[in-house]
């Protein structure tokens, strides 16, 4: 390589901006960029590449993407700066396209493009050292929010313990396709029997009544059978039932009670836990809560993706219901997707009950894959991940 200062063409695409630097790691990068490009732009890419450990010095240009004589000027002083450049063509307007190319007549600089499809570089004029180049990099989960000006919080799960849990994934998902059509009364009464006190505090052991109160005043009574088989793969312990009277019981530890109190997390782990031993992802990552600003306050606008993947450039944006599946899950998934992945990333829902023609075809509408309780029964969820990279 014998270029010092890149050129980069500014794109929405989030990957186009990085991913020549990650790859090439010239000391200066030059963003030509529309005028309205905000100032939070630089502050957002500075930060995907400080966690990336990437040294590089920014410069942004902004100027009018469509004046191609504006451009061309822009260009001339920047060449006759730093004859030691390269230039990106990947993305931008045709304007600047064109403008780039009426510069390179006048400086015979080394231009090169990236392809998505192929997922390489490629050499336009004399940048053999970029031809095929693979533009393989490992991102994380993080890197992908960061890149696209968001950032990553912390979520209900600390995933660096999962780890401690694996065993227990594979026995808790049977237990739930057991107790399936149940399993939203079943813990709304474990959800009544195990509330915190007013002072946010809670125990792990649990004495309260054979009979509880329902959302609609309906009683629900004790799951006996689903708290069996709970205390056979040793999620709670000490279980004594009186019946018509009182229930007994230890949760084994204040995750277990978690996600024993909440509706979809035996689903979200199942997942997880599938993504994991699948082998296909560089990270895995449960309950990703994405700041889409970047500013980790309470206030700024955030999402919960369920489960969120990465493999080399491409993310995977993944969404799980206990439920039917809606429309509205997968616009949301969709817009997810497309505003923190960019046209690499793939998206799918999966879902524990049987998805119809209408959910199936609206799925298809946004290129989103669908995984049902039909694929979930038959083992092939992790086929269906692998076809989700093809």
């Amino acid at each position: 390589m014998n270029f010092r200062t890149l050129i980069e063409l500014y794109d929405n695409r989030p990957l186009e901006n990085v991913l020549c630097v990650d790859i090439f790691r010239p000391e200066q990068v030059i963003y030509i960029c529309s005028q309205d490009t905000p100032p939070t732009a630089e502050k957002q890419l500075k930060r995907y590449f400080d966690h990336r450990g990437i040294k590089v010095h920014m410069r942004f240009i902004r100027t009018d993407l469509f004046d191609v004589q504006v451009i061309l000027g822009q260009l001339r002083s920047l060449l006759q700066a730093a004859p030691d450049v390269a230039i990106d063509i990947t993305g931008g307007t045709d304007a600047v396209l064109f403008a780039v190319g009426l510069a390179c007549a006048e400086f015979p600089v080394p231009v090169l493009t990236y392809s998505q499809k192929q997922n390489r570089f490629y050499n336009i004029q004399d940048a053999s050292f970029a031809h095929q180049v693979d533009g393989y990099v490992t991102l994380s989960v993080e890197d992908c929010f960061l890149m696209a000006g968001g950032s990553l919080r912390k979520g209900r799960v600390d995933n660096s313990i999962l780890v401690k849990y694996l065993d227990d994934i594979d026995p808790f998902f049977r237990l739930f396709l057991k107790h399936r059509t149940r399993w939203d009364r079943i813990v709304t009464w474990i959800q009544r029997v195990s509330p915190a006190d007013e002072n946010g505090q809670y125990s792990l052991d649990i004495h309260g009544g054979y009979t509880v109160k329902g959302d609609r005043g309906a009683r629900i009574p004790a799951p006996e059978e689903a708290l069996r088989d709970l205390e056979d793969i040793r999620m709670i312990s000490d279980l004594r039932i009186q019946p018509e009277e009182s229930v007994s019981f230890r949760f084994r530890d204040r995750q277990i009670r978690a996600w024993l109190r909440d509706v979809g997390s035996v689903l979200e782990l199942f997942v997880y836990k599938s993504c994991f031993d699948s082998g296909l992802f560089d990270d895995v990552i449960t309950s990703a809560v994405v700041d889409w600003n970047g500013t980790k306050r309470n206030s700024a606008v955030s999402n919960e993706l369920d489960v969120m993947c990465t493999r080399g450039v491409i993310p995977v944006f993944i969404s799980c219901k206990t439920s039917l599946v809606r429309t509205e899950a997968l616009n949301e998934l969709a817009i997810l997707r497309d505003r923190f992945g960019g046209k690499m990333a793939r998206a799918a829902l999966v879902t524990a009950e049987r998805a119809g023609s209408p959910a199936r075809n609206r799925a298809a509408e946004l290129d989103i894959r669908i995984i049902d309780l039909n694929d979930i029964q038959d083992g092939d969820i992790q086929t269906n991940l692998r076809s989700l990279m093809v």
